[in-house]
């Protein structure tokens, strides 16, 4: 499903023209940006501006940003917001289902779940010193929310995501947190995982997309993930963005010259 068909960039004021993020090049000359296919892949090197674009339309689209859960509040993200108010989005199907995640912002969601689940486990422990007087029926009904809340994490997030490796926790957030007819801005998604939990992200992507309806729009530098059949993969590293094959990018015929003859690139370091 496309939920999201295009965003384009409104009339800029000479104002803002030279200001961070409208100075960005790729930003000066941004075509309208087509969505043709439920799977977008935004490509290019650091600092090409893709990041800034993916930020913008979250904030276009008043996602929610994993991390903080109100984009608006997000200070990280007060650069690209103007950005964000001067983009023109167009819905096939208007959707407030999904969220805008960050791979580092990731990690500090996983820190905050440990502190309210080290919360709820506080409360229950002076609900036992407080109740012990009382019968098991009122320490019951006092335990009952916490209880409750504590039962709602384990079984959402498998148990403690912050005890886990990085690349076991952030693929079980993904489980845990993707709903039918959203709509998902990832940045980075590959940083903490493997190549072999790449390919499984891969097959969860499809499913999502098959079975419940989602769309995805996807900054990366993975040429595992970029493969993901029937994607489209726009090129930040040309002006103006535009599609490009997946044998023509640099990220793809770099990885795979390197690794058909890895000794031929460590000789020229």
């Amino acid at each position: 499903m496309i939920h999201l068909q295009s965003v384009s960039l409104g009339t800029i004021e000479p104002s803002l023209a030279e200001k961070f993020p409208f100075n960005v090049p790729v930003i000066q000359s941004l075509p309208t940006i087509e969505f043709a296919a439920p799977v977008t892949f935004l490509v290019g090197e650091n600092g090409s501006g893709k990041s800034t674009f993916l930020e913008a339309v979250a904030g276009a689209a008043g996602s929610i940003a994993v991390g903080s859960d109100d984009i608006e509040a997000d200070k990280t993200l007060n650069s690209v917001k103007s950005l964000a108010k001067k983009l023109k989005l167009v819905w096939t199907k208007r959707t407030r289902k999904g969220f805008f995640l960050r791979a580092e912002d990731y990690f500090g969601y996983a820190k905050r779940l440990a502190r309210i689940r080290e919360g709820l486990e506080a409360d229950l422990q002076d609900i036992e010193i407080e109740y012990k007087d009382r019968s098991d029926y009122a320490k019951g009904l006092a335990m009952m929310p916490f209880n409750r809340e504590l039962h709602d994490l384990n079984t959402r997030y498998s148990g403690d995501l912050d005890e886990r490796s990085h690349g076991e926790s952030f693929f079980t957030f993904f489980r845990a947190r993707f709903v039918p007819d959203g709509l998902y801005l990832l940045d980075e998604p590959e940083a903490p995982l493997s190549p072999l939990r790449q390919l499984a992200f891969i097959s969860m992507l499809k499913q999502m997309v098959e079975q419940q309806n989602a769309q995805f729009i996807i900054a990366t530098h993975s040429p595992i993930l970029m493969a993901f059949p029937g994607a489209v993969i726009l090129n930040f590293d040309q002006r103006p963005v535009a599609p490009v094959n997946y044998d023509d990018l640099e990220h793809v015929t770099l990885t795979r010259d390197f690794l058909n003859n890895p000794e031929q690139f460590l000789r020229q370091l």
